[in-house]
């Protein structure tokens, strides 16, 4: 018993992390300092 319980709990933790990897992430793209600075420089020039 204690050995299928062990096998199917391996399988269950893989199918699960499997579909986590499909499922669209709600956070937003990281976007670093550098690039939000260049953003913020472009934008300023835009405006000027």
């Amino acid at each position: 018993m204690n050995r299928k319980k062990k096998i199917n709990n391996a399988l269950k933790s893989k199918l699960k992390k499997a579909n986590a990897k499909l499922q669209k992430s709600n956070k937003p793209r990281y976007i670093s300092k550098a690039e939000r600075a260049a953003m913020e420089l472009a934008e300023n020039s835009e405006i000027e």
